[in-house]
C-alpha cells in the first residue's frame, strides 16, 4: 500500500470515527428520566396542595419549577396493580393476574424501563419498584438493575449514558413509629382530617405519624435532586414525583374514592414544561409510560392505553381529558370461606360527579369483620391495613350515631351503584345513586364508564371477570389483633 492509499484509508477511518462520535454525542443529549414513587402517599398531602401541616419542600419545588396536577389518579388503589399499570402504561384490568395484589407479572407484558433500556439507556431501581409479587420468569428485571441508592447508580452507570431510574421507597407505608409526628413538632390541631373520620387524638396522631414518613420520602427525592445538580444533569432530566395510591387508612387505600385513588403529581422538565404550570385536566398514571416513551424517542407500543402528557403540558392536547376511570380487583382475599375473591369496582370521575359500580355488592368492601369465618385465617377487615385509626373506629363504632355512620362508610357493605355530587358533597359521603333526581346522571355515567371498559377489554364486561378471583395470591393479610394484654 502506497502513502496515498494509507492516507486515504486513515482519512476514511478518522471520518468514520468522527461521525460515530458525533452520533454518540447526539444520543447522549437525550433527556434522563427520574421517576420518584412513594408507597401509600395520597392526595392532598403536600404543601403545594395547601396542607397546613405536612412539609414537602421538594415536591413543592418541582411543582413551582414545573407542573402541578390537581386531578391525577391511579389505575387501582392497590400497590401491585397500580405499579403494574405505571410500568406498562395499561389499565390494571388488562394485566391478567397482575391486576391483583401479591400476584404474578406475566411475561407477555413489556415495561417502559425494559424498552427504554433497549434503546441505549442505563436503567435502575432502588427500594420498592414493582410488587409485591413475583415475575412469571424468575429474575426478570421489570424496572432495571437494583442499586443501594440513586447515588450508587450514578457512580456505576456508564459515563455519558442517559439513564432511566425508578426512585422507590417504603414510605409512607405502615408501620409507623407511634408518636413520631407529634415528637417532630407537628401541631396536631391543624391537621385536616378527611370528613369520613371521627375527630379524635388517636386518629390525629396516626395521621401525623403518616406525615412524618411522607416528609422522609420528600427528603429522599430532595437528595436525588441535589445529586443531579452536582453532576450538572438536573435540567436535562424529566422528574416525575407521585405515589401509588391513597394513605393506608380506612376508606382510603384499596378504595376508589378520591381518598384512595387520587394522588399527588408534579413534573419538572425545563426544556418542555414552563415553570408554574397548573393542570386541572384529568390524568391517569397509565399516562406516565407513554410520556416517558415520547420523551426519549421510543415508539409507544400499540397495547398502551395511557396517553402522553407532553402535549397537555405544552397546551396542545386535543384529546378528551374531562374524566378519568379507575378500578380495583382483589387487594387482600378478605371474604368469608370459601370465597377467595376481592371487591371488584370500576369508577369514573368528572369534575362534577364520582360514579362507582361495585360488581359484587354482596361481598365486604373492606373484608369481613367476622375474622373466624375468613378465607385467610383470622383475616380481619383485611382490605384495610391495621393501625390506630382502624382500631379506634372499630372499638368506638357504637359510641354514638356519628361514629356508627363513619364506621359503616369505611367497613359496611355497599350497593352496586354509588354516585356522589361533588359540588354538594366533596367529601363523597352521601350516595345519591338511588335518588330519582339523579337517575339520568347515573345512567349517563354508567354508560360512559362501561363503554370505556369495553373499549379497553376489561374482563369484568367481557364475561371473564371471575378469572381475577382464581389467580394465585402470594401474600398474607391483616389479622385480628385481639384484646390488649394488661
Amino acid at each position: 500500500m502506497n502513502f496515498t492509499s494509507r492516507a486515504r484509508t486513515r482519512f476514511v477511518y478518522l471520518l468514520t470515527l468522527l461521525l460515530a462520535t458525533s452520533m454518540v454525542a447526539k444520543e447522549d443529549k437525550r433527556p434522563n428520566v427520574l421517576f420518584a414513587f412513594a408507597d401509600d402517599w395520597g392526595w392532598p398531602h403536600a404543601g403545594a396542595y395547601g396542607d397546613p401541616v405536612v412539609k414537602t419542600p421538594t415536591f413543592d419545588r418541582l411543582a413551582k419549577e414545573g407542573a402541578l396536577f390537581h386531578h391525577a389518579y391511579v389505575s387501582s388503589p392497590s400497590c401491585t396493580p397500580s405499579r403494574g399499570a405505571v410500568l406498562t402504561g395499561q389499565y390494571h384490568w388488562r394485566l391478567e393476574g397482575a391486576g391483583n395484589l401479591w400476584s404474578v407479572f406475566p411475561d407477555k407484558f413489556d415495561t417502559y424501563p425494559e424498552l427504554i433500556g433497549k434503546s441505549g439507556y442505563a436503567t435502575g431501581v432502588s427500594s420498592k419498584g414493582w410488587g409485591p409479587g413475583r415475575t412469571e420468569t424468575g429474575g426478570r428485571q421489570l424496572v432495571g438493575a437494583r442499586f443501594k441508592n440513586f447515588t450508587a447508580f450514578l457512580k456505576q452507570k456508564p459515563k455519558g449514558k442517559p439513564f432511566c431510574y425508578w426512585l422507590g421507597s417504603s414510605d409512607p407505608h405502615r408501620g409507623y413509629a407511634k408518636g413520631s409526628g407529634k415528637k417532630s413538632g407537628m401541631d396536631l390541631s391543624k391537621i385536616k382530617l378527611f370528613a369520613h373520620y371521627p375527630d379524635s387524638p388517636e386518629i390525629r396522631g396516626d395521621v401525623a405519624d403518616y406525615y412524618f414518613e411522607v416528609q422522609r420520602f420528600d427528603r429522599l427525592v430532595g437528595a436525588a435532586i441535589k445529586a443531579l445538580e452536582e453532576c450538572s444533569e438536573l435540567d436535562n432530566t424529566i422528574i416525575v414525583m407521585s405515589g401509588d395510591h391513597g394513605m393506608p387508612f380506612p376508606r382510603c387505600k384499596s378504595n376508589n374514592y378520591d381518598s384512595g385513588a387520587r394522588i399527588p403529581l408534579a413534573i419538572r422538565w425545563p426544556a418542555k414544561i414552563k415553570a408554574g404550570t397548573v393542570i386541572n385536566d384529568f390524568v391517569s398514571l397509565t399516562d406516565v409510560a407513554p410520556t416517558f416513551y415520547e420523551t426519549v424517542g421510543v415508539k409507544i407500543p400499540a397495547d398502551v392505553t395511557g396517553r402522553s402528557m407532553l402535549g397537555l403540558l405544552a397546551g396542545k392536547d386535543n384529546g378528551d381529558r374531562s374524566f378519568v376511570i379507575h378500578g380495583k380487583e382483589r387487594h387482600v382475599p378478605g371474604q368469608e370461606k370459601p370465597d377467595m375473591g376481592g371487591y371488584p369496582t370500576r369508577a369514573i370521575r368528572t369534575h362534577d360527579f364520582l360514579y362507582l359500580h361495585n360488581f359484587k355488592p354482596n361481598r365486604w368492601p373492606a373484608g369481613t369483620p367476622h375474622y373466624k369465618k375468613a378465607s385467610v385465617g383470622n383475616a380481619w377487615l383485611a382490605d384495610c391495613d391495621n393501625g390506630p385509626t382502624k382500631t379506634y373506629m372499630v372499638q368506638n363504632r357504637d359510641k354514638d350515631a356519628h361514629h356508627r355512620k363513619l364506621y359503616d362508610l369505611a367497613f359496611g357493605k355497599r350497593p352496586a351503584d354509588e354516585l356522589y355530587d361533588l359540588k354538594k358533597d366533596p367529601g363523597q359521603l352521601v350516595n345519591v345513586a338511588s335518588d330519582p333526581a339523579y337517575a339520568e346522571t347515573v345512567k349517563k355515567l354508567k354508560d360512559q364508564l362501561f363503554a370505556e371498559l369495553r373499549k379497553t377489554g376489561d374482563p369484568r364486561v367481557t364475561g371473564k371477570g371471575a378469572d381475577f378471583d382464581k389467580f394465585p395470591y402470594l401474600g398474607g393479610a391483616p389479622k385480628f389483633q385481639g384484646p390488649k394484654k394488661k
